[in-house]
C-alpha cells in the first residue's frame, strides 16, 4: 500500500509542476528533487510492500520503512493541498494588485504560509533521502528483479490450497450439481478443443470441485491422458509444460521425452504437441491469475479435433473471457453453498468427534449465526468449524468466538489458511485497484452500495486516472467491473439491461479489508462504544456514533480527507466546528442521517469534491458554496432543497448536480425539481442535471442549457408549450446525452418536441405530458433501451412506430398516454424484456402477433377497465416469467381463475402471476398463482 500512497503523491506532484510551472521561490526546485527521489524509490515498492505484509506483526526493518514512506507520502499530499489553498486565496483576494503584492515580498501575511511550506518541503526532502538510504539496507528487489514467486521467499509459507487436493469424497458437500454439469461438458459436446472455466472468489471451493471432477471415474475412462496442474500467481511456461508431460507419462506409464529437463520453451511446446497429436486429452490448470496465460499454453495444447478439453479455475472472469479469442469457452460461475448445505458442512467439521456429527439442540441457533457469517464460503465454514471442533461445546464458548470473529481471523492459527487465501486476491491487485477495494471497508457490514456512489467517490479521492478521451466515470466503472470480474465484489442489484446498480463484498473479505485499513491508516471506523483516538495520518473517518466524546475528537482531527456518517444525528456545535476547520476534506457523505442544515462555513472546505446530503432534512444551501472551486458532485436527492443560490454557477468543475425530490402530492410523476438562478451555462463540465424546474428560468434557462454540451443525463420539470423550439435547439446540441426526462407543467400542457433531428447516444427517454403525436425522431433512436410515455393522449397506436427499435428493453405506456381502443403488437420488439400498460381507460383489445415480443419476461397491466379478457396471442409469449395484474375488471380476473376460468390455459406457461384486486372502498385482495418451471 506504500506503492499506492507514493504513486498518488507522485501524480499530484506531476500535476502541480505541470499546472504551476513557476512556483514561488525555491519551492519548484525542491518539489522536482523530491519527485526524482520518489521515482527512484518506486521501483522497490512492490517487493517492500509484500515483505512488510508477509512479516505479519513484526515491528522491525521493512515494516517500519514502509510505514515511514507511506506517512511521508501523506505529508507531501498535505503540503500540495496547503499550497493550492494558499494560491487560491491570493488569487481571489488580491486580484488586480497581485504584481504590487509580489513586490512587497516581506509582507507578513504572505511570507508566513510560504515560509511554513518551504520549511516543510525541506524537511520532506531530507526525510526522503534518509528513507532511500535505508532501503538499500534491506536489499529490496525492483519490480522486474529476482525476488521470486510469492510464497517461495520464506520457509514459513505453507500453501493452504494443497489441502483441497486431498479431501476425501465423503467430506465434500454441496458440489453435486456443479460436478454433474462439468462432467457433462467434459464428456459431451463439440469435437473441437474446448476450454471450461470455473470462476469464483477465493475459498469458494474451485480447487475442490476441479479435483472431484478430475478424479471422476467416467472422466478417467473417457480421456487417453490427463493432468492436474497448480498454476498459482508465479509460474514459468517451461515449468508448466514439463509438469504436464510428467503427469501424462506418469499416468500412462510411458517414458518421458528425451532431454525434457534441458529443453527450451519452443522444444517443450513441440514435444507437447507431438505427444497429444493423436490423443483425447484433458488438462486441469488450477488457480490461473493472468489473462495472457492462455497465449502460450494454447500453442502447446493443439486442437486435434478429438473432443479434448482444458479446464481452468480462476478468480478472474477476464481470464476465462480471454480464451474466447481462439477457442470455444464454457464458463461455470461457482456459487456459494446454499444454507442447508452450508449447515451440513459446518456440522461435519465442528462436530466431527462429538454428537455423531450432529449439532446439539442448545447450539443450533448459535451455529446458524456463525454459518450465516460465512455466507456460503466453504473454506470459511471448514476453517471456523475446524476451530470450533477444538473448543468446548458450550453456548458461552461459541458465542465468544462469534462476537470476536474479527480478532480470531487476525490471531488464531486455525484460521490462517482462510486469511491467506482471501489475501492473495488483494495482493494480486494493481496499485490503482487496492485503494478502490479498501473503500468497501468504510461502509457498514452487509451494506449494499450504489455503484454510482462509489464511482463518484473514487473520482473525488483521486483514485481514477485519465485515460485518453474517456470520461473519468467510464474509467471508474471499468475499475469496478474489474473488481467484479476478479470475484472480489459481488453485484447485489442488477438493472433490467444487465448493468450493476449496487454491490457489496463478502463479510469475511470485509474483515480482512478492515484490518488492512487500520494497518495502512486508510480509514478509521468509529463505533458507538469506541474510545476515540486518531492517528495523525488517518485520512478517512467512518462515523457510526452519536457520542459527544467521539465527535469532539473528530472536530480536532483536521488532517482527514474524507468523512462518512452512518445513522448518526449531528449536533449543531459539531457541524459549525467541523466546517470551520476541515480545509483539506475531499469527500463528505452525510446520506441518510438526521441533518437539518449546512453551516455557512461550507465554502471554507476548498478541496471538497464530493458532497452528499441525500435523504437529509436540509432545506437551504448557503451562498458560500460558490467558494468550492473543486466541487464535482453535489447530491441533493430526497432533500427539502427547492432553490439553489446563484453562486452555484461559479462551480465550473461540477460534473453531477442531483436535485430531485419525490413528492406524492405532485400530480404528474411524483417528483419535484429545483429552481436555479441564471448563468447555468457556466457549468460546462456538467454531466448530470436532474431535475430542474424550467418555468422558473423560462426562456433564459433553456437557452443557457445549450452550453452544457457534456450533459449525459438531463431532467426538466414544468415545461411549457412555448419552450418547444428553443428547447429542441438546446437539446440538439447535447451530443453526449444518454438520458432525457421532460415533464410538462400540467397533464394538459402540450409539449412540442418535433424539431430534434437526432440524439445519437440516447438510451433512456421519459416524456410526461401531452403530445400531439409521437416525435418522429423517437423511432430512430437505435441505442434506446428504455422508453416511458405518460399522459401523452396519443390518438394513434404508438406500437407500430416503436416495434423496430433495435435495443429497446423496457416500454411503459401509462396515464392515458394512448386514448385509442386497440393496441396491436405486430412482429417486432425483438429485445423487449419488460412491458408496462397502466391506466389506459379506453383500451378494450390487445393483440399479440406470433413473432412479436419473443424476449418478454415481465408484463404489468394495471387499471385497464375496458379490457375484459387476456390479450389475443398471449399464450405465444413462452419466455414470460412474471405477470402482474392490478385493479383489472372482475370479468378479466374471472376469466383466468384457476378453478373455472375459460382463459386460464392462456397463462399456464407463466411461472408467477400476481393479482391485486380491490375489495370494497379501501381494501385489496392479493393472491399469487405459481406454475412450476418446465425442465
Amino acid at each position: 500500500m506504500a506503492e499506492t500512497a507514493v504513486s498518488f503523491a507522485l501524480e499530484q506532484m506531476l500535476q502541480l509542476l505541470h499546472e504551476k510551472g513557476t512556483l514561488i521561490g525555491e519551492v519548484h526546485k525542491e518539489f522536482v528533487e523530491i519527485k526524482d527521489e520518489l521515482e527512484s524509490i518506486q521501483a522497490f515498492l512492490k517487493d517492500a510492500d509484500r515483505r512488510a505484509s508477509d512479516e505479519g506483526n513484526s515491528k522491525d526493518g521493512i515494516k517500519i520503512w514502509v510505514k515511514q514512506l507511506r506517512e511521508l507520502s501523506f505529508r507531501i499530499e498535505d503540503v500540495i493541498a496547503e499550497y493550492n489553498i494558499y494560491e487560491a486565496h491570493e488569487t481571489n483576494h488580491h486580484h488586480g494588485f497581485i504584481d504590487f503584492v509580489k513586490k512587497i515580498f516581506h509582507f507578513v501575511k504572505i511570507l508566513r504560509p510560504l515560509h511554513r511550506l518551504a520549511d516543510e518541503v525541506q524537511d520532506i526532502k531530507s526525510s526522503v533521502r534518509g528513507i532511500k538510504e535505508r532501503s538499500e539496507r534491506y536489499n529490496f528487489q525492483s519490480e522486474d528483479g529476482s525476488s521470486g514467486a510469492r510464497g517461495n521467499h520464506s520457509g514459513k509459507w505453507h500453501d493452504p490450497r494443497l489441502v483441497s487436493l486431498f479431501i476425501e469424497e465423503s467430506e465434500v458437500v454441496g458440489f453435486e450439481k456443479p460436478t454433474e454439469q462439468l462432467v457433462g461438458w467434459l464428456m459431451n459436446g463439440a469435437t473441437a478443443r474446448t476450454v471450461i472455466s470455473v470462476v469464483g472468489m477465493g475459498g469458494l471451493g474451485k480447487t475442490t470441485l476441479a479435483k472431484k471432477v478430475f478424479d471422476n471415474q467416467q472422466v478417467k475412462g473417457h480421456f487417453d491422458c490427463r493432468a492436474f496442474i497448480i498454476v498459482s500467481q508465479s509460474y514459468t511456461v517451461e515449468g508448466l509444460l514439463r509438469n504436464m508431460l510428467n503427469k501424462f507419462c506418469e499416468a500412462t506409464k510411458e517414458p518421458l521425452p528425451q532431454g525434457i529437463k534441458t529443453m527450451d520453451k519452443m522444444s517443450l511446446i513441440t514435444a507437447a504437441r507431438r505427444y497429444m497429436q493423436n490423443k483425447r486429452y484433458v488438462i486441469f490448470f488450477d488457480d490461473v491469475w493472468k489473462q495472457d496465460f492462455w497465449d502460450e499454453i494454447q500453442l502447446a495444447t493443439l486442437d486435434n479435433n478429438m473432443a479434448s478439453r482444458i479446464v481452468i479455475t480462476t478468480r478472474n472472469l477476464a481470464v476465462a473471457n480471454y480464451c474466447k479469442k481462439d477457442s470455444h469457452v464454457q464458463v461455470h460461475n461457482l456459487q456459494p453453498l446454499p444454507p442447508n448445505k452450508a449447515g451440513e458442512l459446518f456440522s461435519k467439521k465442528a462436530f466431527q468427534n462429538d454428537f455423531n456429527g450432529n449439532c446439539p439442540l442448545e447450539l443450533e441457533d448459535m451455529s446458524h449465526e456463525i454459518v450465516q457469517k460465512c455466507e456460503g464460503l466453504p473454506l470459511a465454514i471448514v476453517a471456523i468449524g475446524g476451530l470450533l471442533s477444538t473448543k468446548d461445546k458450550t453456548l458461552f464458548e461459541w458465542s465468544k468466538l462469534s462476537q470476536n470473529l474479527s480478532f480470531e481471523l487476525e490471531r488464531n492459527p486455525h484460521l490462517t489458511s482462510l486469511t491467506r487465501i482471501l489475501g492473495l486476491s488483494y495482493d494480486d491487485l494493481p496499485y490503482y485497484l487496492k485503494s478502490c477495494i479498501l473503500y468497501f471497508g468504510i461502509y457498514p457490514e452487509d451494506y449494499s452500495i450504489r455503484c454510482m456512489r462509489l464511482v463518484r467517490q473514487w473520482i473525488a479521492e483521486g483514485f481514477v486516472t485519465n485515460q485518453d478521451a474517456k470520461p473519468l466515470e467510464e474509467v471508474a466503472q471499468e475499475y469496478l467491473l474489474e473488481l467484479i470480474h476478479r470475484s472480489l465484489v459481488q453485484v447485489s442489484k442488477v438493472d433490467y439491461d444487465g448493468k450493476a446498480l449496487s454491490c457489496r463484498i463478502h463479510d469475511l473479505l470485509r474483515e480482512m479489508i478492515i484490518r488492512k485499513m487500520k494497518d495502512l491508516s486508510f480509514c478509521r471506523v468509529v463505533y458507538e462504544d469506541d474510545q476515540p483516538s486518531f492517528d495523525a495520518t488517518t485520512r478517512r473517518l467512518a462515523v457510526a456514533t452519536t457520542s459527544n466524546d467521539a465527535l469532539r475528537s473528530i472536530e480536532q482531527h483536521t488532517s482527514i480527507r474524507s468523512m462518512f456518517m452512518f445513522e448518526a444525528p449531528l449536533p449543531d456545535h459539531f457541524m459549525e466546528s467541523f466546517f470551520a476547520k476541515s480545509k483539506l476534506v475531499k469527500v463528505l457523505d452525510f446520506e441518510g442521517i438526521s441533518l437539518n442544515y449546512v453551516p455557512y462555513d461550507l465554502g471554507n472546505i476548498f478541496h471538497l469534491r464530493y458532497l452528499s446530503l441525500r435523504k437529509t432534512n436540509v432545506k437551504h444551501i448557503p451562498e458560500s458554496i460558490g467558494e468550492l472551486q473543486n466541487l464535482e458532485t453535489l447530491d441533493l436527492k430526497e432533500t427539502l432543497v427547492r432553490d439553489l443560490p446563484g453562486e452555484i454557477n461559479k462551480l465550473t468543475k461540477l460534473r453531477h448536480l442531483l436535485v430531485y425530490h419525490r413528492d406524492t402530492s405532485y400530480s404528474i410523476n411524483g417528483e419535484t425539481g429545483v429552481r436555479l438562478k441564471e448563468n447555468i451555462g457556466n457549468l460546462t463540465l456538467l454531466q448530470k442535471l436532474y431535475h430542474v424546474e424550467a418555468d422558473h428560468g423560462g426562456f433564459n434557462l433553456i437557452i443557457e442549457l445549450r452550453k452544457l454540451r457534456q450533459l449525459r443525463k438531463l431532467g426538466l420539470k414544468n415545461v411549457r408549450r412555448e419552450y418547444g423550439n428553443i428547447l429542441c435547439d438546446s437539446i440538439q446540441e447535447m451530443s453526449c446525452l444518454e438520458s432525457l426526462s421532460i415533464c410538462a407543467i400540467t397533464e394538459e400542457e402540450i409539449m412540442d418536441l418535433q424539431f430534434i433531428s437526432s440524439l445519437p447516444q440516447l438510451r433512456r427517454l421519459h416524456l410526461f405530458g401531452r403530445l400531439e403525436k409521437l416525435p418522429n425522431w423517437v423511432p430512430r433512436l437505435e441505442y434506446l433501451v428504455r422508453l416511458s410515455i405518460h399522459y401523452s393522449k396519443l390518438k394513434g397506436d404508438p406500437l407500430k412506430s416503436l416495434k423496430d427499435l433495435p435495443s429497446l428493453l423496457r416500454l411503459s405506456i401509462s396515464g392515458e398516454a394512448y386514448v385509442g381502443e386497440k393496441l396491436h403488437f405486430e412482429v417486432g420488439f425483438q429485445k423487449l424484456k419488460r412491458l408496462f400498460l397502466v391506466e389506459l381507460s379506453k383500451v378494450n383489445s390487445i393483440v399479440i402477433e406470433n413473432g412479436s415480443l419473443p424476449a418478454l419476461e415481465r408484463i404489468k397491466m394495471m387499471r385497464l377497465p375496458q379490457l375484459k379478457e387476456m390479450p389475443c396471442g398471449f399464450h405465444l409469449l413462452q419466455n414470460l416469467e412474471h405477470l402482474y395484474l392490478t385493479d383489472m375488471s372482475n370479468e378479466f380476473n374471472q376469466s383466468i381463475d384457476p378453478n373455472d376460468g375459460p382463459m386460464y390455459w392462456v397463462i399456464q406457461h407463466v411461472q408467477m402471476v400476481s393479482i391485486r384486486e380491490k375489495v370494497g372502498q379501501n381494501d385489496y385482495n392479493y393472491h399469487t398463482i405459481r406454475h412450476p418451471k418446465e425442465k
